[in-house]
């Protein structure tokens, strides 16, 4: 054995598990392995957890906060407007360097696979060439998986198909869609139906921004649901954000729902940024705008939470931490029971790492060793202090490290440093 990994605790609720690497694999876990002559790694009752996955995020946009100019509304509209200005001045040498910078941020957080959407509507495919570049460049430590997306609408934007067939061709992994974008919601059916049978024609995922809106009348999820059950796609289709669910009435919903669990279609919202985008036309009451990502989970839904944006035309904070996301997206759902919470842990693991279909993820015999130990004993104590990433490991291998967090006080009588964790 290469490494052996002893005294973890798992996301499962196993504690004092050993794990054992071999060539890049994990070769056995349990308790006491009888392991000898590999490199020993203590984790203490420290989380050992698969990476942190994020389902839904626009890495073409990332870092490009306040070019050209700042959204001061603060609206998803006035987000694509500034996207769409900024468009003509990219260069892709800096679409690339931004894009390195990010990867760089996630992981270190733990975050080694990501779902990026890039935008396809200009007829130049900069943004495809660039990313389809990083995704070579930080391939050895990070999966990241391409989504031809067209923000501009299909059938809206001009040529925008054929960009989509030619980004596809070039290597792009999914088809994307905007449906709501598209000028009718005529159209924007329309959309779902002309993407979905081109993905299944060529065997490809689907991934499509759908129904991000107050409008209780977007309703294209039940399109897309349909289509993915009319072409047998049932485990290939995702439907990203769905807000407008949050404004829908409680009976067209108790319909819906069974119709997306029957198509096999999975589920991303983005608290970040959902919460932010969202009820921009509210007074009071004010509406919360994420999905109802509790009643999904009840219905056999997969539920993933996606980090969307950071410092971009739309969401001027981040960092890359999937455990921020899942923490708002805890309080969003007002998810806080002990089995709820933890659901928003796999919700950036576990689930998102199926959606994506990554091979070899989890804790088990030959699945790859990549791993997160986290400086917390459970998932709920991880989404509590949005903990530490003590170390991060790809194929068995050691690529990131962190000091546990602690704050030395000097206060009279008092210990000189306390720990955060619970029961420490």
């Amino acid at each position: 054995m290469d490494l052996l990994i002893r005294n973890a605790s798992l996301p499962d609720g196993r504690t004092a598990i050993d794990i054992a690497i071999d060539q890049g694999r994990i070769a056995a876990v349990g308790p006491a392995l009888p392991v000898t002559g590999a490199r020993e790694i203590d984790a203490e009752g420290d989380l050992v957890t698969p990476p942190f996955v994020d389902a839904h995020f626009h890495m073409d946009a990332t870092l490009s906060y306040g070019l050209p100019r700042v959204n001061a509304s603060g609206t998803l509209l006035e987000g694509i407007a500034l996207w769409g200005e900024l468009k003509p001045a990219l260069t892709q040498q800096a679409l690339v360097e931004r894009a390195l910078q990010y990867c760089d941020w996630a992981v270190a957080r733990g975050l080694l696979a990501i779902r990026s959407h890039v935008d396809i509507c200009d007829p130049r495919l900069l943004a495809v060439e660039a990313l389809l570049d990083v995704k070579r460049q930080v391939a050895p430590y990070l999966d990241l998986q391409l989504v031809a997306f067209p923000q501009d609408g299909i059938l809206r934007s001009a040529g925008a198909f054929d960009n989509l067939k030619r980004a596809i061709a070039m290597g792009v992994d999914v088809v994307g869609g905007i449906p709501h974008f598209e000028r009718t919601m005529a159209d924007g059916a329309e959309s779902v139906r002309l993407l979905c049978e081109y993905a299944c024609e060529q065997g490809l995922m689907v991934d499509m921004h759908c129904d991000e809106s107050d409008d209780p009348l977007s309703r294209h999820i039940e399109t897309l649901a349909f289509h993915a059950q009319r072409l047998g796609m049932q485990g290939r289709v995702t439907g990203s954000h769905l807000t407008s669910m949050h404004s829908m009435d409680n009976y067209y919903v108790s319909k819906l729902l069974p119709l997306i669990r029957e198509a096999g279609v999975a589920a991303i919202a983005n608290p970040l940024i959902n919460i932010t985008l969202q009820g921009r036309h509210d007074s009071y009451p004010k509406r919360r705008g994420m999905t109802r990502v509790p009643e999904m989970l009840a219905a056999g839904i997969p539920v993933a939470f996606g980090h969307d944006c950071v410092m971009d035309p739309w969401y001027s904070l981040g960092s890359g931490d999937m455990l921020e996301v899942a923490h708002m997206g805890l309080h969003v759902a007002q998810m806080t029971g002990q089995q709820a919470m933890h659901d928003c842990f796999l919700a950036v693991t576990e689930t998102p790492a199926a959606i994506l279909g990554l091979d070899g993820y989890g804790i088990a015999p030959g699945c790859h060793a990549d791993l997160v130990m986290l400086d917390c004993g459970s998932t709920v104590e991880a989404l509590r202090l949005r903990a530490a990433r003590r170390l991060v490991l790809r194929r068995g291998q050691v690529i990131s490290e962190s000091p546990r967090a602690s704050a030395r006080l000097q206060l009279p009588g008092r210990p000189e440093t306390v720990n955060f964790r619970q029961g420490r």
